[in-house]
This record gives C-alpha cells, structure tokens and sequence, in this order.
C-alpha cells in the first residue's frame, strides 16, 4: 500500500513540477517579446519627438506648404496614439495592426514632406535640417531592428506556447497568441526616406 502511494505522489510531484516548469519557460517567453516591444517604443518615441522639431524647422522655409506640414503632424499624432494603444497590450494582434497602419500613414507622409523639400533647396542646406534628418535616419534604422528583434521573440513565444505539451496547459494560464509586427500593402512596406539632398 505504501509503495503505491509513493508512486502516486511521486506522479502528482512530477506533474506539478512539470505544469510550473512549462508556464515559468511561458513567462520567460512572454516576457522576452514584451521587453523587445519596449525597445520598439523607446526607439519609436525619439521618432515622435523629432519630427515636430523636423516640422519646426521646415516651417519657415515652407510657408506655402502648410498641408503637408500638417499631414504629418496628423499622421505622428495617430502614430503615436496607435503605439500606446499597444504598449497597453504588446502582442495584440489588434493593436500591432492598427500600429503597424498608422507607421506606414506616418511614413508617406514622412515621404510627401520629403518631396516637397527638395524644392527648397535653402532648406536642404539648413544645419538644423541636416542634423535633424541624420537622426531620422538613425533612427529608423535603430526601428527596423526593434521591430525584427520584436517578431524574432513573437516568433519563440508563439512556437513555445503551440507546441506539445505547452499547447494543453498556455490557454488555461492566459498565454494567448502574440501579434508579429508585419506589413500587409506594398506602399506600406517602404521604408520612410527623409533626404534633404
């Protein structure tokens, strides 16, 4: 009788011990993409606060062109809205698309004004304008790694939590399926290019 109960705890033991190691390697997981959505932010953030000084600048050259200055004010606004939206729930299908809709607004927009600049060609020579527009540029970049680092952690958290045995055991702990950053129209998947030159 005893050994029997021995192997019943034993089993009990092991299964508890094996549930807690799935949903603390899920945490792991879920954590990781978090954390690679936060550098999205932090990078998307610097991005926001650059272009009203880009506007800034551009605004005493481009009088006569204050549509476009306001499309992208507009298009930053909503982007920015659209990325808090996602901080609030980083992974959310819903969310990642709605942002990922609101990057590619800002970026035509980004690339209208772009347009509309190599018109001036006193602007494109402005200090200010060639500092600001290196630090759009770099920080583009810095984006596009974010956002690759962000899916590649999406990526391990969503095989993790759809593989045997986790697949049984994420849905009862709430791990849900993250959302990958991805572009769904060609206009869209074009990078923002600001050159003042």
């Amino acid at each position: 009788m005893t050994t029997v109960v021995l192997v019943i705890f034993g089993v009990i033991f092991f299964l508890i011990f094996y549930i807690v190691m799935v949903y603390n390697r899920l945490v792991k997981l879920k954590n990781r993409f978090k954390n690679a959505f936060a550098q999205i932010d932090v990078q998307l953030k610097r991005r926001y606060d650059l272009i009203p000084n880009l506007v800034e600048t551009a605004k005493a050259y481009l009088k006569h062109e204050h549509e476009t200055l306001q499309e992208v004010i507009e298009a930053r606004n909503q982007a920015l809205a659209a990325m808090q939206g996602a901080e609030r729930n980083p992974g959310d299908a819903s969310a990642m698309k709605s942002l990922a809709g609101a990057e590619a607004a800002l970026g035509g927009a980004l690339l209208n004004l772009n347009a509309v600049m190599e018109n001036y060609p006193d602007l494109k020579a402005d200090q200010t304008m060639m500092q600001l527009s290196e630090e759009l540029t770099s920080t583009e970049n810095k984006v596009s790694f974010a956002r690759q680092a962000y899916n590649d952690e999406v990526m391990l958290y969503n095989t993790q939590r759809e593989t045997f045995p986790d697949v049984m055991l994420a849905p009862m702990f709430g791990f849900m399926d993250a959302g990958l950053w991805h572009i769904e129209s060609k206009e869209e998947k074009q990078a923002p290019k600001v050159s003042f030159q």
